[in-house]
């Protein structure tokens, strides 16, 4: 069994450090960040650089190298709305580790994703939905196979799809969470990879109550066949669940010493 892959989340446009540093390319707190989440675990980095409606096609590849070039090609998912971004940043990409992974597509208006993984053979985050929250499991497997057909008419691998199934918040849905594991069960029994953004899970609780959360129901879904998060890596609890989970899974050997390793 492969480890449990680790997808940093922490170099986002939403923090207001990270932001600002894009705005004046300054590579410092990019770095910084970008460090701590590989000391912590992170095979991949997520970069998202949100809309980038006006300068999109710039700031992506730019940072796409900076970070590269810094951390020995580290692989990253490419993470915004604007896809002449994306595919700018995929021009610049060094694929030496590990290919790019585009976050993300889905079954409705950014459907067009797909095609842009399969011309540059990269990997793409495939929404489980097309408009808002998907209702039930039955939708969710619909849109998967949708999206797994067009991947494979395009000649894209079945493993070069990562399925999200998209967490739902607990706080004002936590009647939807059992529905949620069951759905990556079946994605996973297909034979399909799988991805989620897993702070959505304890999006709106109090701040010492999120790490619980988010720990628990990552257990609970790689137990349910999850192959990969998008998480921070830096959340000590969560990063030793993800190790034990390995270690459990057979994903790694164990050794009395296995969460300093």
């Amino acid at each position: 069994m492969e480890k449990f892959l680790i997808i940093g989340e922490r170099i986002h446009c939403i923090s207001p450090t990270i932001k600002k540093a894009i705005e004046e390319r300054d590579t410092a707190p990019i770095f910084k960040r970008a460090k701590e989440q590989l000391d912590a675990g992170a095979a991949y980095l997520d970069v998202n650089i949100g809309p980038a409606s006006k300068d999109g096609e710039e700031i992506m590849p730019w940072i796409v190298k900076a970070i590269q070039n810094e951390f020995d090609n580290v692989p990253l998912a490419l993470d915004t709305t604007n896809t002449k971004a994306i595919e700018a940043g995929l021009k610049v990409y060094n694929r030496g580790n590990g290919k790019p992974i585009i976050n993300s597509a889905d079954a409705g208006d950014r459907i067009g994703n797909i095609d842009l993984a399969a011309e540059y053979d990269a990997m793409c985050i495939a929404l489980c939905a097309k408009e808002g929250i998907t209702k039930d499991n039955d939708e969710r497997i619909s849109y998967c196979t949708e999206l797994l057909e067009k991947g494979m008419e395009l000649g894209m691998e079945p493993t070069d799809l990562l399925f999200d199934p998209l967490i739902l918040v607990i706080k004002g849905m936590q009647e939807k969470q059992k529905e949620v594991l069951e759905g990556i069960r079946l994605i996973s029994e297909m034979g399909l990879k799988t991805c989620c953004g897993l702070s959505n899970v304890s999006n709106g609780a109090p701040k010492e109550v999120r790490p619980i959360i988010d720990a628990t129901f990552m257990a609970m879904a790689i137990q349910s066949g999850l192959t990969s998060a998008i998480v921070n890596p830096c959340d000590k609890r969560l990063r030793e669940t993800i190790k034990t989970c390995d270690v459990i899974n057979g994903a790694v050997l164990y050794a009395d010493s296995y969460l300093q390793l």
